[in-house]
C-alpha cells in the first residue's frame, strides 16, 4: 500500500508496533494478540477484540514483516450460568471447565467450548482474518504454563501486595453457596473475580477438583520446596497433590493474563474501555507483568463498545446476542470489515440490522465510485483497501454490485422467485442487462437473507392482485390524469432510470413544466401525493420500494391493469 494513502489509525498504531518490536527484541516475529471466550455466542462487540490486531497485523505484514496474529480462546474458563433456552440440567455443569461440559443439545461438537468456537472460526474465515489459535485447556493441560504456574506460586506475596493496592474490602475467606455456583459473570476478568484471596493466604492458583471437576476449590497450603498443594472442594473432596505434576487448574484471570503475554511475548493486544479502570486487569496486568515474569506488557488501545442497530430476533443468536455469523448472513465481509476498520478503535459505533443497512450500503458504494474516481480522501482509500481484502490476497466480492435496496425491494417482491428475480433484473438497464443471477452474488442473497429474517412480515411487500375499484372511481381529474401520463410513458421509459424519470416527471408536465425541471417545495409536494397515489394502487399502503424498482417489479401489463380506470 502506497505511503501517501496510509493517514489512518491502523497505520499509526502499525508504526508503533514494529517501532516497539525492535526495541524489545530486533527481528523476531511481532506478535499480536486477541483473547475469546466460546462460553456463549461470540458477538459483534467482541469482534472488535479480534479486528483491532488483525488489521495492525495485516499492515504490519504488507510491509514486509514477519508478524502473526494469536487468538487465545479461553476454553478453560469456568462455565458461569446457563443461557436462555438451555435445559436447566446443565446447571450441574456451572463451575466446569467450558471443554468439559457438554455441547448444547443437537450440537454435533464434543463440548460447549468447541460448539461456540466453531461458529466464531467459520466467521473470521470469511472476513480474512488469519490466525493462530491457541486452546487454553490444551496449553493449561498439557503443562505448558507448568514454570509459569511454579513461579507465580513463589511470588504469591508479591503479586498479593499488588493487588491489595486495588482492594477496598479487606480480605475474608470466600463462602460458596449455591447462588455463588448460578452466578453469570460475563468475560474472563469480569469485575468482582475472585482473585485468589482467602483467609489461608493469597494463592494465584486455582484447581478444578478432581472428583466434581467444578472450580468451587479453596487451596489451604502449599509447599515451595515440594509444590505439594492442598485444596478442599464444595463438594466434599479434600487432596494433596504436587503442582509441579498437578495439570487440572489454571492461574487466577489477573495472573493468568500477564503470564500470557510474557509466555507469548505479545507485543500489541488490544482491551476494553472496562479494563482502564483502577484495579482493572490490564493495569494490574501491567505491574504483575514487570515484577512477576520480567517482561513488557503488550502497547495497544482501550477499545469503545459495539452497538447494534434495529436486530428482529434471530434463532441462530441465541436469545438475540448478533454474532458475527450474523452479521454476514446480511452483509458482505468487505462491508463489515470496514465497520471496523473505518473508526479508530476509541470510537463507539453501531452496526445495522435495520433499514440502516441499507444506508450503510449506499455509503459503502459511494466509496467504491470515488476511490475508483480518484477523489476519495487519503484515510478512506486506506480503510477500503483494508476492507476488501488482506496481505494474502483479495476477498470475494460480487461481480456487478448492483444497490442493496435495489435488490432488497425485488427480493422483497418477488419472494425470491429467480425466474422473476432475472426478469426484473434485466429490465433494470436494457443496454447493459444482467444476464444471470451469479453477476450478483452474493450481495443478492445477502440482501434476501436481509428481508426473510430482519423486515417483519407486516412490513413486507404484497402487490394486489385486483385494481383497486373503490379507490378509481374516487380519484380527482387531476389524479385520474397523473395516472395517464404515467400509464402513457411506461413503453418508452421501461428502465430503471426511464421510470426514475417519468415518476418524477408526471407533476412536473402537469404542472406545464418539462421533466428535467427543478423541483420547488410545491412539485415536491405533488410528487409526494403522487407517490402516496401509486402505492396505494399498487401495494395497498402509502409507502413501500422505490417507485421505479416497485413497477418493474410488477411489470408493464399488471401495472396497466391496476392503475387504469
Amino acid at each position: 500500500m502506497a505511503r501517501s494513502i496510509e493517514a489512518d489509525w491502523v497505520s499509526r498504531f502499525a508504526d508503533e508496533v514494529i517501532a516497539e518490536a525492535e526495541r524489545r527484541a530486533p527481528g523476531k516475529t511481532i506478535v499480536c494478540a486477541s483473547g475469546l471466550s466460546p462460553s456463549g455466542p461470540i458477538h459483534l462487540g467482541n469482534l472488535r477484540e479480534v479486528m483491532t490486531p488483525h488489521l495492525v497485523a495485516d499492515e504490519i505484514r504488507r510491509r514486509g514483516h514477519d508478524c502473526e496474529h494469536i487468538i487465545s480462546w479461553d476454553d478453560f474458563d469456568r462455565f458461569r450460568k446457563v443461557p436462555a433456552g438451555i435445559d436447566e440440567a446443565w446447571n450441574e455443569h456451572i463451575g466446569k471447565p467450558l471443554t468439559s461440559v457438554p455441547a448444547p443439545p443437537g450440537s454435533t461438537y464434543p463440548n460447549w467450548a468447541e460448539h461456540f468456537k466453531a461458529a466464531m472460526a467459520a466467521a473470521l474465515a470469511e472476513l480474512g482474518v488469519e490466525y493462530r489459535g491457541i486452546s487454553q485447556t490444551q496449553m493449561y493441560t498439557s503443562g505448558a504454563y507448568r514454570e509459569q504456574i511454579l513461579l507465580a506460586m513463589r511470588e504469591r506475596a508479591r503479586i498479593d501486595a499488588i493487588l491489595a493496592q486495588y482492594r477496598t474490602k479487606p480480605k475474608a475467606t470466600k463462602v460458596i453457596t449455591d447462588a455463588d455456583e448460578a452466578a453469570a459473570m460475563e468475560g474472563s476478568g469480569a469485575a468482582g473475580e475472585d482473585d485468589g484471596s482467602a483467609a489461608t493466604g493469597y494463592f494465584p492458583y486455582k484447581p478444578y477438583c478432581s472428583v466434581c471437576d467444578r472450580d468451587l476449590t479453596t487451596v489451604t497450603s502449599y509447599d515451595d520446596d515440594t509444590t505439594a498443594l492442598s485444596y478442599t472442594c464444595v463438594c466434599g473432596h479434600a487432596e494433596t497433590v504436587l503442582l509441579s505434576e498437578h495439570d487440572r487448574g489454571k492461574l487466577v484471570w489477573k495472573v493468568d493474563w500477564p503470564m500470557r503475554w510474557a509466555y507469548e511475548g505479545v507485543v500489541f493486544e488490544p482491551s476494553g474501555v472496562d479494563h482502564s479502570s483502577p484495579g482493572s486487569s490490564f493495569v494490574v496486568g501491567g505491574q504483575i507483568i514487570r515484577d512477576v515474569f520480567k517482561a513488557d506488557q503488550p502497547i495497544g488501545p482501550m477499545y469503545a463498545f459495539v452497538g447494534i442497530s434495529g436486530m428482529a430476533k434471530m434463532s441462530s443468536s441465541r436469545g438475540g446476542v448478533p454474532t458475527p455469523g450474523d452479521a454476514l448472513q446480511i452483509m458482505e465481509p468487505p462491508l463489515l470489515r470496514w465497520m471496523y476498520a473505518r473508526r479508530r478503535p476509541n470510537q463507539s459505533f453501531k452496526i445495522a440490522f435495520d433499514q440502516e443497512v441499507q444506508r450503510m450500503y449506499d455509503e459503502w458504494d459511494s466509496l467504491v465510485r470515488k476511490v475508483t474516481e480518484g477523489t476519495a480522501q487519503p484515510a478512506d482509500i486506506a480503510a477500503y483497501q483494508r476492507s476488501i481484502g488482506t496481505a494474502a490476497g483479495p476477498l470475494p466480492t460480487t461481480p456487478r454490485p448492483l444497490p442493496y435496496r435495489t435488490l432488497a425491494s425485488i427480493v422483497d417482491i418477488t419472494t425470491g422467485d429467480e425466474e422473476q428475480t432475472l426478469r426484473i433484473l434485466r429490465d433494470l438497464d436494457p443496454d447493459n442487462p444482467v444476464t444471470s443471477l451469479d453477476e450478483v452474488r452474493p450481495r443478492l442473497d445477502r440482501a434476501e437473507r436481509w428481508i426473510t429474517t430482519q423486515v417483519p412480515a407486516e412490513q413486507r411487500t404484497q402487490v394486489r392482485e385486483n385494481p383497486d375499484v373503490d379507490l378509481l372511481n374516487s380519484l380527482s381529474e387531476t389524479e385520474r390524469e397523473s395516472l395517464r401520463i404515467l400509464l402513457g410513458g411506461l413503453d418508452e421509459h421501461w428502465s430503471l432510470d426511464g421510470l426514475t424519470t417519468l415518476v418524477y416527471g408526471v407533476p412536473k408536465i402537469q404542472a406545464g413544466l418539462t421533466p428535467d425541471a427543478k423541483p420547488t417545495p410545491e412539485l415536491k409536494t405533488a410528487q409526494r401525493e403522487f407517490f402516496a397515489l401509486l402505492y396505494r394502487l399498487l401495494v395497498g399502503r402509502d409507502t413501500g420500494p422505490r417507485l421505479p424498482t416497485l413497477l418493474l417489479a410488477v411489470g408493464a401489463d399488471r401495472v396497466r391493469k391496476l392503475l387504469t380506470i
